[in-house]
């Protein structure tokens, strides 16, 4: 299957978004289990692993290790019975094959620059698939009234999955991706049974057959859907200089904290970290031709859709390459699309290594993307992207 069709067929499960709460990974994420101990990189190497082990290496840092999702970026639980029970093995394959683009959730295909092959894909959706119930035969709904979905839509759903022009904190059911992978029978089974566990209720007992039915093909008809996505860039060769602008000045940032949580009978004292520095910051250093290292920390199939002009690709599931990040104290800035749980990965990992310089950019490339900052973009992608709802605390 080549990259075009890949692209295609593209679908998601995870849903785009930011959390305020700290970068550190959980425990275990960033070793598999064919490490040896001590050594606290990540294994780029996932080809033999299978099961667990596999889901924790490139799902759980988001996701979360049980699978029951909101770890970081309100990426949803994969594990949902209601979910599992409509989504079919192929609709799981092509989200992790080629993601959706834009969001957090990347392209795991080699296909798209991934770190899996067709049996890795296999050996991920059969472990989903064991968490959960298996699939329901779902019938196509009848159509039903648009006029009356869109009523039912600006009254019950448009505050939490936004629109075409606004996202909202749950998925996205306005995305391009969404509209041509997503069955009419998977909306209406996710409207009617809910997401149990989750803001997502059932409204089998609270709206008529009719508004069910209008408010699914009103969903159906949301955005975009069946424009082609765009052809990617083509894929990192791994020898792309890693420092921007070398003869430049090194930048003054002023980094900041998030805020130590509150303290519980027995914890350890806590210690803000300043380990982010804004996007106005580093677009002024990027304008004025300042010394940097600029880190797209996402899986490779998104820096090859849009990066950060002169971003270099290190994604956090295989990070060999900060082997050549210079040692003389030029700053290193790590971003992603969460924005700031991948990139956390790998600021942890180059501070473990004695790397003092090396921060997130707060709010990640969504932000940077959306205030029409330099970057390298395949064709087609669009600009600028819709705002963000507010993030909690900020």
């Amino acid at each position: 299957m080549n990259r075009a069709v890949i692209v295609a067929i593209a679908v998601a499960i995870a849903i785009p978004g930011c959390n305020s709460g700290s970068a550190t990974p959980e425990p275990g994420l960033r070793r598999t289990q064919r490490q040896a101990p001590g050594d606290a990189s990540f294994d780029a190497d996932v080809s033999g692993l299978d099961g667990k082990p596999l889901y924790v290496a490139l799902c759980a840092p988001c996701h979360g290790v049980d699978g029951k999702g909101y770890a970081a970026d309100r990426a949803p639980s994969l594990v949902n019975p209601t979910f599992l029970e409509s989504a079919s093995d192929e609709f799981l394959r092509r989200a992790i094959v080629a993601g959706r683009p834009g969001t957090s959730m990347a392209g795991y295909s080699k296909l798209l620059g991934g770190p899996l092959d067709d049996a890795g894909v296999n050996r991920l959706v059969a472990y989903l698939r064991e968490q959960g119930p298996p699939v329901k035969p779902l019938s196509p709904p009848p159509i039903g009234d648009v006029a009356t979905g869109a009523a039912v839509y600006a009254k019950h759903c448009v505050s939490c999955h936004g629109d075409a022009k606004t996202r909202g904190e749950a998925p996205s059911l306005a995305n391009p991706v969404f509209q041509a992978t997503a069955t009419a029978a998977f909306v209406r089974h996710a409207v009617v049974t809910g997401r149990p566990g989750t803001k997502m209720e059932a409204f089998a007992d609270k709206l008529s057959s009719a508004d069910i039915d209008g408010v699914v093909s009103y969903i159906r008809g949301l955005g975009n859907g069946g424009v082609p996505l765009p052809n990617l860039l083509p894929e990192p060769t791994g020898k792309e200089a890693i420092v921007l602008n070398p003869s430049g000045k090194h930048p003054a940032f002023t980094l900041r904290a998030d805020a130590c949580p509150p303290a519980s009978p027995g914890s350890l004292p806590c210690k803000p970290d300043p380990r982010f520095v804004s996007v106005e910051q580093v677009a002024k250093a990027f304008a004025s031709k300042q010394r940097m290292v600029i880190i797209d920390a996402r899986p490779p199939s998104e820096w090859m859709r849009v990066h950060i002009a002169g971003a270099v690709s290190i994604p956090y599931h295989d990070m060999k390459r900060l082997d050549e990040v210079p040692r003389d104290g030029t700053w290193v800035i790590a971003y992603c699309g969460c924005p700031h749980h991948l990139s956390g990965i790998v600021v942890d990992e180059l501070r473990r290594r004695g790397y003092a310089h090396a921060v997130v950019l707060d709010e990640g490339i969504n932000e940077w993307h959306r205030r029409g900052l330099a970057i390298t973009a395949a064709e087609g992608v669009a600009s600028p992207l819709p705002e963000m709802p507010p993030r909690p605390g900020r």
